[in-house]
């Protein structure tokens, strides 16, 4: 097996067939990490022992929590939240686990562009 921990498709881990969609799946890891300023291997200060990165923005996100919240403290908010909520959705339909409701990387620039919009994601479903 290839690829950096953290990163890895959920079908790498599975041993299925790899598509394209792995590589969305792990730059929309890098999103996560870039609008958190979190890694996603850290473990955070969470009483939850269980505590699984891709799950916790996926639930922010789609419980509506605020932006700022979510963002990297060393910002001190100072960022277009506009342009943060945007990342944090497309970056959660990118860590889907089923690689068929993940945006193709067009898709994903489109998005990050403003040229396309996105809606709400789903928890991914293994996540829960």
């Amino acid at each position: 097996m290839r690829g950096t921990r953290g990163y890895l498709a959920p079908e790498w881990i599975s041993g299925a067939a790899i598509t394209p969609k792995a590589d969305v799946y792990s730059f929309g890891m890098m999103l996560l990490e870039l609008v958190s300023g979190r890694r996603n291997s850290e473990h955070l200060d969470h009483e939850d022992s269980a505590f699984f990165f891709p799950s916790w923005p996926a639930t922010q996100v789609t419980e509506g929590i605020d932006v700022v919240k979510l963002l990297d403290r060393r910002l001190i908010g100072n960022a277009n939240l506009e342009e943060i909520s945007r990342v944090r959705k497309v970056a959660c339909w990118c860590i889907q686990f089923d690689e068929f409701q993940r945006p193709s990387m067009s898709q994903v620039v489109q998005i990050l562009e403003g040229v396309l919009d996105v809606s709400l994601p789903p928890i991914p479903r293994n996540y829960i």
